[in-house]
C-alpha cells in the first residue's frame, strides 16, 4: 500500500499524487508499487528492499544524494487473546523533495502522525519530521515497556493462586519480548549517535537538541528494558524453583503412602500362602497386626517429617 501526504497549514493531508515536499508511506508493498515509487522518485532499489528485510539492523547511510535511515520500531499484535511484543525495521529515505517511509507492518508510530496526535509536524522539514519520527519511536518503547511490566505484574499474581503452563508461557514470551527490545534500542542508540554528528543529515541547532532527546528517551528504555527483564528472569527462576519443589513435596508424600500401604500387603502376602505353621491365622489377628504396624510406621514417619 502506497499513500502520498504534505502539510497543508499545519496539517497533514492525503493527497492524490507525489508532491514536492510530501511524505509517501509505503506499508507492505508489493513489487509493482515499489518499481513505481523507484522509477518515479529514481530511488536506489537497494534501500526500498533493505527496509523490507525483517532481519535488518538499525543503521544510517548515504548514496547518490539520498540518506537511508533504518530503525526498529516496537510493534504490538493481539493474538489468541495473547499481546506479544516484537520489533519491525522502518526504513526512512530521505531524497532532495521527499521524505519515504517503508515497514512491512501498519505501526502505531506512523498512525500517530495520521490521526493528529502529534503536533507542529511539517513535512517539508525534512530533517525536523524525521526527528519526530524518532521521538515518537521512543515514546512508544516505553509505552510499551509499561505495558509489558503491568501485565508481567498480573501474570504472577495469577500464578500466585494457581500455576498453570499458560501463565508460564506468557512471561516467557513477554521475556523474549524484551530480549528484542532490548537489542533493537542498543542498535537505535548507534544509528543516532552516528546522525547526532551531523556528516549524513543536516541539523540546525533545534534539530540537534530535538535529538538529544531522543537519545535521552531511548537510553532511559534501554535502562527500563534490563530492569525488566532481569527482574522478569528472576521471577521465571523463582517460579522454577517453587514447581520443582512442589514436585518434591509431592514424590515424598506418594512415597510415604507407598510404604504405608505395603505394610499391610505384605502382611496379607504371607497370611494368604498355603502353608502350615503360620501363627494365628485367624482374620481379625492378621487386621490387627496390619494395623497396629501400619499405625507403628506411620508414627516414626511422621516423626521424620516426611509428611
Amino acid at each position: 500500500m502506497t499513500d502520498y501526504y504534505k502539510t497543508v497549514e499545519g496539517v497533514i493531508v492525503r493527497s492524490d499524487q507525489i508532491e514536492d515536499d510530501g511524505w509517501i508511506n509505503l506499508v507492505n508493498p508489493t513489487a509493482e508499487e515499489i518499481d513505481a515509487l523507484v522509477g518515479a522518485l529514481s530511488l536506489d532499489a537497494g534501500f526500498v528492499k533493505a527496509a523490507l528485510d525483517e532481519e535488518e539492523t538499525s543503521r544510517i547511510e548515504s548514496e547518490d544524494n539520498q540518506t537511508l535511515i533504518i530503525i526498529d520500531i516496537p510493534y504490538a499484535h493481539k493474538q489468541n487473546n495473547l499481546v506479544t511484543y516484537e520489533t519491525v525495521p522502518l526504513g526512512i529515505i530521505i531524497t532532495n523533495k521527499n521524505i519515504v517511509t517503508v515497514c512491512l507492518k501498519d505501526t502505531a508510530v506512523l498512525r500517530d502522525f495520521l490521526e493528529g496526535k502529534v503536533k507542529n509536524v511539517h513535512t517539508n522539514l525534512k530533517t525536523r519530521f524525521i526527528l519526530q519520527i524518532l521521538f515518537r519511536i521512543a515514546t512508544h518503547y516505553l509505552l510499551y515497556l509499561r505495558q509489558i511490566d503491568k501485565i508481567s505484574n498480573y501474570i504472577e499474581k495469577q500464578l500466585h493462586i494457581s500455576m498453570k503452563n499458560k501463565e508460564l508461557i506468557q512471561l516467557l514470551d513477554l521475556e523474549k519480548s524484551l530480549v528484542f527490545f532490548s537489542t533493537s534500542l542498543r542498535a537505535n542508540e548507534v544509528t543516532l549517535e552516528k546522525l547526532l554528528r551531523g556528516r549524513l543529515v543536516k541539523l540546525y541547532e533545534e534539530d540537534q537538541d530535538l535529538l538529544e532527546d531522543v537519545l535521552i528517551e531511548i537510553k532511559q528504555a534501554i535502562e527500563m528494558s534490563n530492569i525488566y527483564s532481569n527482574i522478569l528472569s528472576g521471577t521465571m527462576d523463582a517460579f522454577a524453583s517453587v514447581i520443582s519443589n512442589n514436585l518434591n513435596i509431592v514424590m515424598k508424600t506418594l512415597t510415604v503412602v507407598t510404604i504405608l500401604m505395603a505394610v499391610p500387603t505384605m502382611i496379607a502376602s504371607f497370611y494368604g500362602m498355603n502353608v502350615d505353621g503360620i501363627p494365628m491365622p485367624h482374620f481379625w489377628f492378621v487386621v490387627l497386626i496390619s494395623l497396629v504396624i501400619t499405625g507403628v510406621s506411620g508414627l516414626y514417619l511422621f516423626k521424620k517429617k516426611m509428611f
